[in-house]
């Protein structure tokens, strides 16, 4: 019996797959922590024949290079990409054996990027499944732009064309098990489900229900950023990145912690937004592990910018320094874990307040205020605080200037975008106050809101 098992990063909204038979297995797309593969492997003992990846991803450094060293499994890897390693090269239609049941037949399905195959698997006993990486998606197709503006235009074009190859020569009942999707950036848009199937996806899909100029047109004014460290993943994945070091780093005293503040380094407390705007050690940015901390901590740091780690447990630290390998961040200079008590020796601790929507509206009426809106520019064209600073998270760091001295009240859709930027602000000396609710209380408790 073949199982298929999904492998979830839900912190970079990404999955990978592991196939078996009972004896022999193959995986795709698989994350830089490759011991989480490997341990199901073992728990189930199965051998590790063969490592595909769908394409050179964007959005997270693979480990499917080091899988394939420490398994000794063949490695496929689009022919047609300029790699700097050894592997076993695959292009349009290859098929291969994958222990005595399995057959898996690769696709071209240019788009997300230009060498980008699907793989599709063929095995007695059930229906085919195909494993669509940044093309075919529950619900979307990848994205066409992380590429650069002057492929966008060739490449959504040919994300139509490979949507439609995957309809045309697989049946309906074929299941589909993308990489992307789950709140990745390289997604168009973002899914609910949780699987699908050709014939759901021919129901459902814009890439597959639209005529192929309302779905380019649709796709193309519905893109917004996306990280800023995406840049750094295509070249470190095109070199071969290794095996991860997952060392617990050295413990930092608060004189450590004092002189990395001072000269400029990032010290990144972990904890929850309440807890850092509460108390913190002056100075910290606060992206805390119960978010997309991954995701908005690259997107943000200067690359290559020292960082060192606040958190409540060396477990979190421990997760948090996995989230970061995986987005090419080997690196960690220092940690601390307790209480900010401890790690900030004579220094008064900095806090901040936090505040709703409703409490917004009643300071408004009673004194000036500065409202920053820190939201993506899509979600601010939709609708947005009349008379509030949009300077979107991710361009921030670029824009400090910008925001005026005074109290500033600072919001995006939910909560946690706000507490990183209200740390950014505290610590650069701005008078703060976060915003920790939910955006769409906005209208309901008085705030007259605007479009565009």
């Amino acid at each position: 019996m073949i199982e298929i098992i999904a492998i979830d990063t839900p912190s970079l909204g990404d999955r990978s797959y592991l196939v078996e038979d009972g004896e022999t297995a193959f995986v795709v797309d698989p994350q830089r922590d490759i011991d989480r593969v490997l341990g199901l492997a073992q728990v189930r003992g199965l051998r590790i024949t063969d490592v595909f990846e769908t394409h050179i991803h964007n959005d997270y450094v693979t480990g499917g290079l080091a899988l394939a060293r420490v398994t000794g499994a063949a490695y496929h890897v689009n022919a047609a990409d300029p790699v700097s390693f050894e592997r076993t090269p695959i292009e349009d239609g290859d098929v291969i054996d994958v222990g005595p049941h399995m057959r898996v037949r690769a696709l071209a399905t240019p788009g997300h990027t230009f060498t980008h195959l699907s793989y599709v698997l063929a095995a007695p006993g059930r229906v085919p499944a195909v494993f669509t990486g940044g093309s075919l998606l529950f619900g979307s197709t990848g994205r066409p732009d992380l590429l650069g503006p002057a492929h966008t235009g060739e490449l959504v074009k040919r994300q139509y064309a490979s949507a439609h190859r995957l309809a045309e020569v697989l049946p309906d009942d074929a299941e589909i098990y993308p990489t992307h999707g789950f709140g990745s950036f390289c997604s168009a848009t973002q899914s609910e489900a949780d699987r699908s199937t050709i014939g759901r996806e021919k129901q459902v899909n814009p890439v597959l229900t639209l005529q192929e100029r309302d779905y380019v047109d649709g796709l193309l004014a519905g893109l917004d950023a996306y990280p800023a460290y995406y840049a750094h993943m295509g070249p470190a994945n095109s070199a071969g990145p290794d095996a991860p070091d997952l060392t617990p780093p050295e413990t930092a005293d608060p004189v450590e912690l004092r002189s990395r503040i001072e000269k400029g380094e990032w010290v990144v407390d972990l904890r929850s937004r309440t807890a850092f705007a509460a108390g913190h050690v002056a100075g910290t940015l606060n992206f805390g592990a119960d978010g997309s901390f991954a995701t908005y901590l690259g997107w943000l740091i200067p690359w290559g910018t020292p960082l060192s780690l606040l958190g409540d447990t060396a477990e979190q630290v421990a997760d948090a320094q996995r989230e970061l390998v995986r987005i090419g961040i080997d690196r960690v200079e220092a940690t601390a874990t307790g209480t900010p008590d401890a790690w900030t020796g004579d220094v008064p601790l900095g806090s901040f307040p936090r505040a709703d929507f409703g409490e917004l509206a009643m300071v408004r009426h009673h004194r000036p205020v500065t409202v920053l809106d820190v939201r993506r520019n899509q979600e601010w064209t939709q609708n947005h605080i009349d008379g509030a600073l949009h300077i979107p998270i991710h361009d921030l760091l670029d824009r400090l200037g910008e925001v005026p001295a005074g109290e500033v009240w600072v919001h995006c859709q939910a909560g946690y975008r706000a507490s990183i930027a209200a740390s950014v602000l505290a610590a650069a000396g701005h008078q703060v106050v976060a915003v920790d609710d939910e955006f769409d209380r906005a209208a309901r408790a008085g705030l007259p809101l605007a479009v565009g």
